[in-house]
């Protein structure tokens, strides 16, 4: 299927590993020029690198999309080199492993600025020129806890938020060639998913074996009825069709990659 991506250009924001980075491969491979950011030179320089050698073309963006500054030299970093951004994919975020008695109210004030308002300031400075090419694609990565939370609250409480966004954005930009759709993972193993199973493999006494921890996980927390866990590939495959021109009847989505853990219709 020719998913009519050649020539497009993309910002996926956090995609110097794990999910993001994963996007941004499968973007590259479809003919798309992209923008991988991160905070981290050394790491984002070695996604560059992957995706060059693989025959993609790819540069690099540094900034903190916590601050205004930061977003803003993100941006202008992307615009400077691609032109303009066709398909902005708003994966940046964070993650802690605490619950509602060890949290405080300032950490979730920082949480929310790092996992939501940080969308907010990068689709308020691409939208326009979005308008403008009177075609675009905004993808917000969201997470099954939007909808059924387990433990990090208020990491729940931002991916529930990034769905609502994503509804209000899609009818904001009615009739502009713009669609607006949310992705929610599941339990996608990468790196961080890694140490966090670790965490709790050692408090529930499993020991450090990962591949055994994932069973108990699979026999517990994150049971599902497809019985495994996923794979970055399993969320950038969706990802990057939605970001091309034959997902354009899908808008206003949240576009589930879970294995069916989440026991409702959507």
């Amino acid at each position: 299927m020719d998913l009519q991506l050649k020539g497009k250009c993309a910002l996926i924001t956090g995609s110097s590993s794990g999910i993001g980075e994963g996007i941004a491969k499968a973007l590259a491979q479809e003919g798309v020029t992209v923008v991988v950011h991160g905070r981290n030179e050394t790491q984002a320089s070695r996604v560059v690198q992957e995706i060059v050698a693989n025959g993609g073309e790819a540069f690099i963006a540094i900034g903190d999309l916590a601050t205004d500054t930061g977003a803003e030299q993100v941006v202008d970093k992307a615009l400077s080199t691609l032109g303009a951004v066709d398909i902005l994919v708003n994966n940046a975020g964070a993650y802690f492993l605490r619950d509602w008695m060890n949290s405080t109210p300032s950490q979730w004030i920082e949480l929310y600025n790092i996992n939501v308002v940080s969308m907010v300031r990068i689709t308020l400075l691409l939208v326009p020129q979005m308008r403008e090419l009177g075609w675009g694609r905004i993808i917000n990565m969201s997470s099954s806890v939007a909808i059924q939370p387990m433990s990090a609250p208020d990491y729940s409480a931002t991916k529930a938020a990034n769905l609502n966004l994503t509804v209000s954005l899609a009818k904001e930009l009615a009739g502009t060639g713009i669609t607006v759709n949310a992705v929610s993972p599941g339990a996608i193993v990468t790196p961080g998913l890694n140490g966090i199973m670790l965490q709790i493999g050692s408090a529930q006494g499993w020991g450090t074996d990962l591949e055994q921890i994932q069973q108990h996980m699979l026999q517990g927390m994150m049971s599902n009825p497809t019985d495994r866990l996923g794979t970055v590939e399993d969320v950038a495959h969706l990802v990057t069709f939605v970001s091309s021109p034959l997902a354009g009847y899908i808008n206003g989505a949240n576009l589930r990659v879970d294995g069916g853990w989440v026991a409702k219709i959507n």
